[in-house]
């Protein structure tokens, strides 16, 4: 585990560095507000509401990036440095990013979607990130206990993340307020359109159970009516990159054997030798297999993107 004071010393050390390294570059510097995003699924919200009025860039910007494997970058620094706006998942899943604001001595404004969604009020102790109660694996990467912190999988949470940012817009950028007001609006009614979508595809489904190799899905599944068993010490390890128990893992094998599951959700940015076990006894069992991705696919915004992994679900359920 890298401990927050080893990360800060890689943030700082990465700032005097000849050769920068990093996940992605930050966009070049134009007029207009500065945002930076953790990851590119806040970006394109973020991006959406303000239009050409700001300049966004996402840390970790593409599915074929971990985001449990982000290094310190002068690069990131920087842009965080000279933000108007920084936006966050929070709740330990992107614990670099606090380093980086409190590295950069940076004023622009937080906006946390984990605090959005009520997350860190209900765990303001463990927000202390105690050594009991937070983790951090080698990466940086933590999460709190009983804390499902993948919250852009909750289309409502969403929709309040959004209003969030486009209310700390309107405060920086007030010239421009109607501007960010309208786009918010334009993107909420998509948002809302995606609901109804989602209710009658739950509707359709008619509930069951399913088993997941990490807790990502986990919002969406639970809005389209399905319960996920997965004993909780197998995706509390693989979440954490830890050695999953050989319990755990048995247990998680005789589930799907079991007949119950109607479907697997794999994480497909977290593969390992025990979720690559799973996913094989499933596939022989004949269960469908849905792939879910931590950040925004290529050419997907997140409306897209919900879309269609609400669609696959769907798919995958649907007798042919």
């Amino acid at each position: 585990m890298i401990a927050r004071t080893t990360t800060t010393a890689i943030v700082l050390a990465a700032a005097t560095a000849v050769t920068l390294t990093g996940c992605a570059a930050p966009a070049s510097t134009t007029e207009g507000l500065s945002i930076v995003a953790s990851t590119n699924v806040y970006g394109d919200i973020a991006a959406t509401i303000a239009g050409d009025l700001a300049t966004v860039t996402s840390i970790i910007d593409s599915a074929a990036q971990d985001p449990h494997s982000y290094e310190a970058s002068a690069q990131h620094q920087l842009a965080i440095a000279t933000a108007d706006l920084v936006i966050e998942n929070g709740s330990g899943y992107d614990p670099f990013i606090d380093v980086l604001v409190e590295g950069s001595g940076t004023s622009a404004v937080v906006v946390s979607a984990a605090s959005v969604a009520g997350l860190e009020d209900e765990h303001a102790d463990d927000e202390a990130h105690s050594d009991d109660e937070a983790h951090a694996d080698d990466d940086g990467h933590g999460h709190l206990e009983g804390v499902n912190e993948h919250v852009w999988y909750d289309l409502h949470v969403m929709g309040d993340v959004a209003t969030a940012i486009a209310t700390e817009l309107a405060e920086i950028d007030a010239a421009n307020a109607a501007t960010y007001e309208e786009n918010l609006t334009a993107w909420l009614a998509e948002l809302e359109a995606l609901e109804g979508e989602l209710e009658s595809v739950a509707s359709a489904l008619g509930g069951g159970v399913v088993a997941t190799t990490e807790p990502v899905p986990a919002y969406l599944l639970a809005e389209l009516g399905l319960d996920d068993e997965t004993p909780a010490e197998f995706v509390e390890a693989i979440e954490e990159g830890a050695d999953v128990p050989p319990l755990a893992l048995q247990q998680t094998l005789d589930l799907i054997a079991s007949g119950e599951i109607r479907l697997l959700a794999y994480n497909e940015q977290t593969a390992s030798p025990e979720t690559e076990r799973v996913r094989a006894a499933a596939e022989a069992a004949g269960i469908p297999v849905v792939s879910f991705t931590e950040t925004l696919p290529d050419a997907q915004d997140y409306v897209s993107w919900m879309r269609a992994n609400i669609e696959a679900v769907a798919q995958a359920l649907t007798p042919a």
